[in-house]
């Protein structure tokens, strides 16, 4: 079987093997290929899972919905519609978030700046 060693799949990845193997353990990838002494190889599609939830979860998404959207995917084509629904709730928080997080940075820059004028 072709593909990926665990180490290489982390390596490309940027997840620890730990993470790797928990995904896996929850359900989160599921059906990871094994050698036939029993070693885990991850293929391409793989990867773009990885990188899927890469993006969910730096961008804040619960594991508990990374593993829904997951398991929707995996059920198939008419859950596309409570797919797109689940994105659009997070990307919605994603957005509250950024603007807290805006507003936040111009308080440390006014901050900085007072500083600067204090210490020149």
């Amino acid at each position: 079987m072709s593909g990926y060693s665990p180490s290489e799949t982390a390596r490309r990845s940027g997840f620890s093997l730990d993470t790797l193997r928990y995904y896996e353990k929850i359900g989160l990838l599921s059906g990871v290929g094994r050698t036939s002494g029993g070693h885990r190889v991850f293929t391409e599609d793989d990867l773009g899972w990885l990188e899927l939830f890469r993006c969910l979860r730096d961008t804040g998404m619960p594991i508990q919905q990374m593993c829904r959207y997951a398991e929707l995917t995996r059920d198939g084509e008419h859950t596309a519609a409570e797919r797109r629904r689940l994105l659009e709730e997070h990307a919605a928080s994603v957005v509250d978030r950024m603007s807290l997080l805006q507003r936040q940075y111009e308080h440390l820059r006014e901050k900085i700046r007072h500083y600067e004028s204090v210490t020149d």
